[in-house]
């Protein structure tokens, strides 16, 4: 039986003798499928997460995480984890990406933050994967494999390999010199939802036990949408204020940690120019091949302001792929 009807079997399993509707929710860079089940007051949302592809229990376990913490998360009402669907609650219909704009930010920006915050505040060791150098370096091998040489056909020489090397040594070399928090993994505006109590989270299942600095960066250099250098600052700046109130890990010194955020920045952004590749030509998604260029200004931007990164510059220059920062762009 095709995925599609034997959902909506099991759909109309959770509502015995009710009529309800099912409508295409959102989609995902995975093989997850959303669908948003109506049935008279009641709007739920079903996820269809195929095994072998996708696994729904480190979902569940994180949602539990998440929960315990004070975020706000969808709850879950019903699970088949042999087929893989869940069904869910309903955090509605607005993203982040969506509201945002100039005018709301800081507020938006300001509740998930304290989101963050409360997340970050129930961490312990031990409960999810490690963010661990083997992952950080398999995640920036995206980058040669799926973006230079597969979008781009470039080929490396191994002048260029060992710069390469060199530099992803320096950025895994930070992620690990952090403490440690609970790591979202991509906390960003498209993965928030407009909501009461604000944000509702989603797309958690993939997080680990990683660098303090990973999710604010996620949170402020996005895959979607850009901010100006001075409102980022800003925004670093007191996220970095109440996580010293809170006594999380953060440096003592602003400059460290920001050091640390923009390092942490660019392992994610090399890592999402290949995914972003990986999912053109593998997967055939190619819509996110669209927002490449602002991932290669963040890098830019970043490798530009640091001496120790002047290698990877040079390599930017030599594939043709150095880019200026912009300000606020969606």
């Amino acid at each position: 039986m095709e995925r599609a009807a034997l959902l909506e079997r099991w759909i109309a399993d959770q509502f015995p003798g009710r009529d309800f509707k099912l409508t295409p929710a959102s989609a995902d860079a995975s093989h997850r499928r959303y669908f948003r089940v109506s049935c008279g007051e009641t709007s739920l949302i079903a996820m269809d997460a195929p095994p072998p592809q996708e696994d729904c229990r480190p979902f569940i376990r994180v949602a539990g995480l998440l929960s315990g913490a004070g975020v706000h998360v969808p709850e879950i009402q019903a699970q088949d984890l042999d087929r893989g669907f869940l069904l869910l609650s309903d955090l509605g219909t607005q993203t982040y990406l969506d509201a945002l704009s100039e005018s709301n930010a800081d507020e938006l920006f300001r509740d998930a933050v304290d989101t963050l915050l409360r997340w970050q505040s129930a961490s312990r060791p031990d409960v999810l994967p490690g963010y661990d150098a083997a992952l950080l370096r398999r995640e920036l091998d995206l980058f040669p494999d799926w973006y230079l040489s597969r979008h781009l056909q470039v080929t490396l020489d191994s002048g260029q390999r060992e710069t390469l090397n060199s530099m992803f040594s320096l950025l895994i070399k930070n992620c690990q010199a952090q403490p440690n928090v609970f790591v979202h993994r991509d906390y960003m505006p498209r993965n928030l939802m407009v909501s009461d109590p604000n944000p509702g989270v989603l797309d958690f299942q993939d997080a680990v036990y990683g660098p303090i600095t990973y999710d604010v960066v996620s949170l402020f250099r996005d895959a979607f949408i850009s901010w100006d250098e001075e409102r980022v600052l800003d925004w670093t700046v007191r996220y970095w204020e109440k996580a010293r109130a809170l006594a999380l890990p953060v440096r003592t010194d602003f400059p460290d940690f920001y050091r640390e955020f923009e390092w942490t920045g660019l392992q994610r952004h090399l890592k999402v120019l290949g995914i972003f590749a990986r999912l053109n030509y593998r997967d055939r998604k190619p819509d996110y091949l669209g927002d490449t260029p602002r991932f290669l200004r963040y890098v830019s931007s970043v490798a530009e302001r640091y001496d120790a990164l002047g290698p990877l510059l040079r390599l930017l220059d030599q594939v043709g792929q150095r880019a200026p920062m912009p300000g606020y762009t969606s």
